[in-house]
């Protein structure tokens, strides 16, 4: 890991210095709908579940930047999305839409001849040696606004967790750089959550410590940090609040790390039988589409959601990496008992996370 002015220094030997730009598609899922519906441009659109506002247990997939500013967002339940903001267009999740519409950005992103790393539907990065990451940021713009009628954001830096924060600033359909020369300047008194990967869960400990801001964080003791996280957690975090991270950016074909599914259920469940069949099926659908991709698992998640939304994941290693369903289901059920399911059960989730492919 390099910062920007060691990389700078490389001489001319070395070519140029290395960037990572980070491209993320403004408002990605509501651009798409937009574009078949150009009468809704400018309007609060928001999309999710069959697009039935009064649809029980359906949340918000994406708002669009309009409907935002009414404070409408992601995960959001479609009836308080519609208390507020009723002026808004509701529509329908169409992810065979959004699969095409990214595989052509991504194309595009490719065609430029830098190594580009997509992680997921609307966010990539690219590694570029260049002396003006600016110029080669306004030709990712064009070509993908040119091509596809979509905007996109885009941060630069010298690794991909400052890039990804630069990208924050850069929103919607800007451009913004973070390097060493600003970053204590625009970071410093944002709070520790400003930075990619620091969670609530990690917010709080830091907070026990006095430990609330990006500036305190970095002149954090590393040995209180690694005490308090461990060596490999501690150390990380303290890098990231210095502006430090990964810089290389793979070209390889992006694999998912993990398989997903989750139910949001008509009525809440309150009998034990009946929220132990829920997590099996989950377990077994996840797992046939592990097994039909030639993965294997190497940990079991489940997340609950209560009644009062109070939502936790809890997560568990299987005894040896591998798809036997009764190994997989039973972690599951394992995990499941951890959780003391006093409320009823709005929501239930199953992640299996997966040996990375050989």
């Amino acid at each position: 890991m390099r910062t920007v002015a060691e990389a700078t220094e490389d001489g001319p030997d070395r070519g140029p210095p290395h960037w990572i730009l980070h491209v993320d598609l403004d408002q990605f899922l509501a651009a798409v709908e937009l574009r078949r519906r150009p009468d809704l441009v400018g309007t609060p659109v928001i999309v999710g579940g069959n697009g039935d506002p009064t649809e029980a247990r359906k949340v918000v997939t994406c708002a669009s930047y309009e409907a935002r500013e009414f404070g409408v967002h992601a995960g959001m339940p479609l009836r308080a999305a519609a208390r507020r903001c009723p002026e808004a267009t509701f529509l329908p999740a169409d992810p065979d839409a959004y699969d095409a519409a990214s595989e052509v950005v991504m194309g595009l992103l490719r065609d430029l001849g830098q190594p580009c790393e997509v992680w997921g539907w609307d966010e990539a990065y690219l590694g570029a040696r260049t002396e003006d990451p600016v110029a080669l940021a306004r030709q990712v713009k064009s070509v993908i606004a040119a091509q596809t009628g979509l905007s996109c954001s885009v941060g630069i830096s010298d690794n991909k967790q400052r890039a990804k924060v630069a990208t924050g600033f850069a929103k919607p359909d800007g451009i913004f750089t973070l390097t060493d020369a600003n970053w204590m300047e625009v970071m410093a008194q944002r709070p520790v959550d400003a930075l990619w990967g620091v969670g609530p869960k990690t917010t709080k400990r830091l907070a026990a410590l006095g430990i609330t801001t990006v500036r305190e964080l970095a002149a954090a003791d590393a040995e209180t940090l690694t005490a308090t996280f461990g060596p490999s957690t501690g150390l990380w975090i303290l890098l990231l609040a210095k502006g430090g991270g990964d810089d290389e950016v793979s070209s390889q074909p992006w694999v998912p790390r993990s398989r997903s599914h989750a139910v949001t259920f008509p009525l809440d469940l309150t009998d034990r039988a009946e929220i132990d069949s829920a997590v099996t099926e989950l377990a077994r659908r996840t797992l046939d589409e592990v097994v039909a991709d030639g993965r294997v698992v190497t940990r079991v998640a489940v997340t609950v959601r209560s009644s009062t939304f109070y939502t936790r994941t809890k997560i568990r290693k299987l005894p040896s990496p591998g798809t036997d369903p009764a190994a997989v289901i039973g972690t599951a059920l394992a995990v499941l008992d951890q959780f003391e399911l006093d409320r009823p059960v709005r929501l239930l989730g199953v992640r299996l996370e997966l040996q990375p492919p050989t």
